[in-house]
């Protein structure tokens, strides 16, 4: 059980040290569209987004999960994007309108619950 649990956190800091490098790629990739090459920030955001998304699919299989990437788990992982999406914006509703939380830290309590439960959903799909 203790050798579980450990490879569990081991993993779930390299999910963690993969989110940090994803942000970072997403927003370099926005900068360097939008500010650098005067692409508008929308579309800028999208290929950001897009670019960012598949350099998380492979640092996640290679490195936090480190299984072999499929195009069955590629077309399966934007269930994770989505699934962490809807399950923040109810955190941060409920934040704000039921428990009086300020609008500017309740995305960022969120985080301590999507992060955790979307690392599990990413697990059960990268390691189908």
């Amino acid at each position: 059980m203790e050798n579980m649990m450990k490879g569990i956190s081991q993993e779930f800091i390299r999910f963690i040290v993969v989110g940090i490098i994803n942000t970072a790629n997403y927003y370099v990739c926005y900068l360097c569209l939008h500010e650098i090459w005067d692409i508008g920030y929308m579309t800028a955001h999208i290929a950001s987004f897009g670019f960012s998304f598949v350099i998380s699919f492979f640092l996640n299989s290679y490195y936090t999960f480190k299984i072999k990437p499929t195009l069955a788990k590629f077309l399966q992982f934007p269930l994770t994007q989505l699934f962490n999406i809807a399950v923040s914006s109810i955190f941060v509703y409920l934040f704000v309108e039921h428990f009086l939380i300020d609008s500017t830290i309740a995305p960022i309590l969120s985080i301590f619950i999507t992060v955790p439960l979307t690392f599990i959903i990413t697990g059960k799909i990268l390691k189908k």
